[in-house]
Formats: structure tokens, C-alpha cells, sequence
């Protein structure tokens, strides 16, 4: 994070004397990145963080690639997802990876987690499209609901807890093998977001209350590294922080909240951008204005990926240049193949003031994999679907806009 942030009690300096009130020190405990360069907050427990009662077997935990797939523009139907398990881990279901990121579907049925999760190696970004409840971390609570993100850096302890009233929770998940960050270009030398960029800090919601249990037992902590799911048993919980502060924490931002940059003409993806990461990006599409030059075409134009895969995931609403996706699927254009609107999509457009759509859009520049969990719900018509059918006109339901 870029901004400075506080919660619960700390002592006026680091690395000094403070007390329990039974006259014990707390344990501070620094977590950051980098060594000792990057971003870092700093812990205080009431018992020390690495009490390890003992060390169970792992678990596979990892994507397997499917083989034999063709280079295709891809679509992916998977509004239909079953979960094969129940809770936040054994229902996530990876439909593309590669050595940078991996995303994944995530469709939950228990309310609440028995243990809690660690990711050892990369940051999380989980996108919420139906669900509302709390994010429960060693640094505090998040309430969620519908269009949030929830950026959990990597190493934050954390479980997840729906709300009872909710008939279904479906969940987007991006794994990032490197720190997400906002974009450069809207950042100052201090990592301040500058009057330009389509959202500042007043949008990023941190922890609101910390959530601090006391009680001795045995605590499961399932870490994922390396592809497996360690399984550490320790003798207090993990949520047992008095106060912390620092840059590195989880929080929330809704997709609502992410203002559209507009122009007279056609504005390329990258005005979309929400957050950035080594080799890929994550842009928000919402509801905006159209271009307002008299001549103007608000589908966009044809265009090559040259150097990356670019993946959609529909929310909400019409997408204007795509025919027969649904709420909840996946396209996929890889890189080396060139892709654009729809037949009959582009006249559509002509005239059109605004759209009310809501996306998610990942563009990574290292090719992407499907996954043999991706496979029964790909589009086998999907790359033929430019080709015109009868009179090429579009019509109703045929605009995802």
C-alpha cells in the first residue's frame, strides 16, 4: 500500500519496551518484503508468533496444464461452476496460469473457515462478484461485499467469513508470484496517487477493527508454497495482535469506485488499469461515457496481442464488441493472434452514449495456460465466431455491451 496506516495500541517507538498487563512484553513481529527494503508493518502479539506445536503432512496444491490445447482465441463458460469442495481452498478451481499469475474461480458453500491460509509466495487479489461477509486477518477485519477487491499481500494470515444470507458465493482470484502494486504512472516519487489517476487512497479500505483471541489450543495455519499446502499447528491463534502499523497490510476497493478515463475517440485498454504486478496487469471496465467525437466508433478497433494474452471476465451488464458471452465467462486472446469486435457489433456501436458494464480484464505478457479443470467448460465454437452468419446483424441478447 501507499499510504501509511495504523490500528490498536503500539508503543511510541520501535523496537522498545511493551507491556502486557501482566508485565510481559508482546512479540513484535516485522513483516515485509524485499528484506529489509520494501514495504513493512510491524506486529504486536501477545504470544510470539512462532510457537509451532507441530507439522503435519502437506497436500498437492496446484494447477495441472492441459495438454494438446490449440493457440485460439479461447471462451470459457463458467457461470455454471460446481465447487468440488466447500471451503475457501478445496472449491478453487485454476482456469489459466503461467510462472506469473494464476486465476482461479472460487465458489464456496461453508460460511466459515476452520483453519487459517497463508500464501507463502504471492499476494492475492480476490475479486468478489456475488457474496457479502468479512475478511478475517491477523491485522484486523474487512467487510466485503459485491465489486469489492480484497489485495491480500502475500504472508497475511486470513479466513473468510460469508454471511448466512447470501444462496451463493462466487469469487475471482488472482494469484500474483509478484507484489501488486497501483500503477506507476499515477503514483508521485512518495507513492502518493496524483490528481489524474481514476482513484486515490480515500478508496482503499484497510482492516476497521482488529479481531484479537486469546485462548491457548492448537491453531491450523495451511501455507501454500512450492505447489503444496503445509500444514503448521501452532498453540495460540495467529489473530492475536494488540496493535501494528506500517505500509503493508490487506484492504478492499470496489470496482465502483474506480472512475473512467473518456475521450472523443476510442480510449486503448490501459486507461482501464486498476493495478499492476511483473509481467501482467488487472483493469477495471465500468459504466462510463462513450467517445463524443461526432464521427466516433465506441467499439473498439481490431487489434494484434503481439506480446500478451489478454483475459475478460464479464460481471455485469452488455459488452459491446462481444456476441454470446454470459455473466461469469471468460475470453481469452492470445498473444499472436489478432481479435476485435464482432460482426455487425462495430454499427451497433455508432451513436451509442454510454455502457453499463462491468469486467474484470487481466493482460499478462507471458502466454497463459489452460487448465485440465478449464476444459469442460470451453466454447469449441468460440474462435469461429467472427465469421459473419446469415444477414451478420445483431440481435437482442446477442451484445454483451
Amino acid at each position: 500500500m501507499a499510504f501509511y496506516y495504523k490500528l490498536g495500541e503500539i508503543p511510541q517507538k520501535r523496537h522498545t519496551q511493551f507491556r502486557q498487563p501482566d508485565g510481559s512484553l508482546y512479540a513484535e513481529q516485522l513483516v515485509g518484503t524485499l528484506g529489509f527494503s520494501g514495504v513493512s508493518s510491524l506486529l504486536y502479539h501477545i504470544n510470539p508468533p512462532t510457537q509451532i506445536s507441530r507439522i503435519g503432512e502437506p497436500k498437492p496444491f496446484a494447477p495441472k496444464r492441459a495438454e494438446g490445447v490449440k493457440l485460439a482465441p479461447q471462451h470459457l463458460r463458467t457461470v455454471e461452476v460446481n465447487a468440488t469442495g466447500t471451503d475457501y481452498l478445496s472449491a478453487r478451481k485454476t482456469m489459466l496460469f503461467n510462472n506469473d499469475v494464476a486465476i482461479s474461480l472460487c465458489n464456496p458453500s461453508e460460511l466459515e473457515m476452520d483453519y487459517y491460509y497463508k500464501n507463502g509466495q504471492a499476494d492475492e487479489v480476490v475479486f468478489v462478484h456475488d457474496g457479502t461477509g468479512d475478511l478475517l486477518t491477523q491485522m484486523g477485519r474487512i467487510p466485503f461485499g459485491p465489486g469489492d477487491y480484497l489485495v491480500i499481500p502475500r504472508t497475511v494470515i486470513h479466513k473468510f467469513r460469508f454471511d448466512k444470507s447470501d444462496s451463493q458465493v462466487r469469487l475471482l482470484v488472482i494469484e500474483s508470484f509478484s507484489p501488486i502494486e497501483t500503477p506507476r504512472r499515477y503514483r508521485n516519487h512518495f507513492g502518493q496517487l496524483l490528481e489524474h489517476s481514476p482513484f486515490c487512497e480515500r478508496d482503499m479500505r484497510p482492516p476497521v477493527e482488529l479481531i484479537t483471541e486469546t485462548e491457548k489450543g492448537e491453531y491450523l495455519v495451511q501455507v501454500k508454497k512450492e505447489g503444496e499446502l503445509h500444514q503448521f499447528y501452532y498453540k495460540s491463534s495467529p489473530f492475536d495482535a494488540v496493535g501494528w502499523d506500517g505500509y503493508f497490510y490487506p484492504y478492499a476497493f470496489n470496482i465502483k469506485d474506480f472512475e473512467p478515463i473518456t475521450g472523443r475517440i476510442h480510449q486503448p485498454p490501459p486507461v482501464h488499469q486498476n493495478f499492476e504486478a511483473h509481467n501482467f496487469v488487472i483493469c477495471s471496465f465500468v459504466p462510463r461515457l462513450f467517445d463524443y467525437h461526432p464521427l466516433a466508433i465506441p467499439a473498439p478497433y481490431n487489434h494484434s496481442n503481439v506480446d500478451s494474452d489478454e483475459v475478460l471476465y464479464y460481471v455485469e451488464g452488455n459488452f459491446m464488441s462481444r456476441k454470446g458471452v454470459d455473466r461469469g465467462s471468460f475470453t481469452i486472446h492470445p498473444g499472436g493472434i489478432p481479435h476485435g469486435p464482432h460482426p455487425g457489433t462495430v454499427e451497433a456501436s455508432i451513436g451509442k452514449k454510454e455502457t453499463e458494464e462491468y469486467a474484470v480484464m487481466i493482460d499478462t505478457f507471458k502466454p497463459l495456460h489452460l487448465t485440465v479443470d478449464a476444459m469442460p467448460y470451453l466454447d469449441e465454437k468460440y474462435p469461429m465466431s467472427w465469421n459473419e452468419d446469415g444477414d451478420g446483424k445483431v440481435r437482442k441478447g446477442d451484445m454483451f455491451d
